[in-house]
């Protein structure tokens, strides 16, 4: 899954879809994640990063991620 190229991000966390004038906030950390995936690196390279950036146990982060995959699909910012 990629994000698609038209949604635009703020550092704050706020994206915007233009296809649906649709928008969605997430945090700091889900802004992380979604510029990552912009610059589409792998989903297993952004769980390494987030991991060892935040010291975070890989299998719930591995198990939020997947939760806020869900989310962002929903939004239709995955394509």
């Amino acid at each position: 899954m990629t994000i698609r190229k038209n949604i635009a991000i703020s550092d704050e966390g706020f994206l915007f879809n233009p296809t649906t004038g649709d928008s969605f906030s997430t945090n700091g950390i889900g802004a992380e994640i979604v510029l990552l995936m912009k610059k589409n690196i792998l989903l297993s390279e952004v769980v390494d990063t987030m991991c060892n950036k935040y010291d975070v146990d890989k299998t719930l982060f591995e198990r939020d991620l997947e939760e806020f995959m869900l989310q962002l699909k929903d939004y239709s910012i995955l394509e």
